[in-house]
């Protein structure tokens, strides 16, 4: 079994907010200010829903056979069209089983309009059965099928009200969370040229999402207590063989608790 846990990070799409409300004269600042400013005002969130996101980083955990490896896809000189399309084609290749936090009310919507504006294919993530009759009882897309679990979502049996952050949820189980970057931060680490640090978070936070879901797979019964273990160890021997700054610095915040 293939397992890909993933994890996006984004920034405002300045040039859809430059076409929408003709916003030509204004730096790309500005501009996120502006879309900002006006979506604040007419929902109360300063969150920009997905459409208006585009993706700068995708990070990946990829569980197979007996090894574990985490990543960035692409270079950091990497276009978004780029690193999309490696997202897809790793699931046209492997049809892994997708493991996120908040991937059904955030990162694949915005996978999905990134996609249709790139021309981006994906044919195995949209199968639904006519290609593959055991996709029709399970896909990727049906939110209560196991192609993709979305443990925000799942664990919260599926209520508003019952959901949690991946950072408390990390904290909870006593895994490090994220280690001094946040969601919040990227936009403006994005414009001081912050790529690096920006995909370094991100495969921090999967690696967060890569733990919580190997507890949940203890609590189902998949794994027993010397599986976890051994889940554990392969983790961290790995880290410790990338030799990574940020990676050392979460299997160091890791090892302390």
């Amino acid at each position: 079994m293939h397992c890909f846990i993933f994890d996006i990070e984004t920034i405002p799409d300045t040039e859809f907010g430059r076409r929408m409300w003709n916003l030509d004269e204004l730096s790309d600042s500005e501009v996120a200010t502006a879309m900002t400013f006006m979506h604040q005002q007419k929902t109360g969130s300063e969150f920009l829903p997905p459409h208006m996101q585009q993706v700068v980083a995708i990070s990946v955990v990829f569980r197979t056979g007996d090894q574990v490896r985490v990543w960035s896809l692409g270079d950091r000189d990497a276009d978004e069209a780029d690193i999309i399309q490696r997202f897809f084609d790793g699931i046209q290749r492997y049809s892994p089983e997708l493991v996120s936090w908040n991937g059904n009310g955030f990162d694949l919507p915005v996978l999905h309009y990134r996609a249709l504006k790139l021309g981006i294919q994906a044919p195995r993530y949209w199968e639904i059965g006519d290609g593959d009759r055991s996709f029709r009882y399970n896909n990727y897309l049906s939110r209560f099928h196991w192609r993709h679990v979305d443990l925000m979502d799942v664990l919260s049996g599926f209520q508003n009200r019952g959901r949690a952050s991946l950072e408390q949820m990390a904290i909870m189980l006593g895994f490090p969370g994220k280690l001094g970057m946040s969601g919040d931060k990227v936009w403006q680490c994005w414009l001081d040229g912050g790529i690096e640090d920006i995909r370094n978070y991100c495969e921090t936070d999967v690696l967060n999402t890569y733990l919580v879901y190997l507890r949940f797979q203890f609590m189902r019964g998949l794994l027993d207590d010397a599986g976890l273990q051994a889940e554990y160890a392969l983790l961290r021997a790995q880290l410790r063989e990338y030799d990574k700054p940020h990676l050392n610095e979460f299997l160091n915040a890791w090892q302390k608790d």
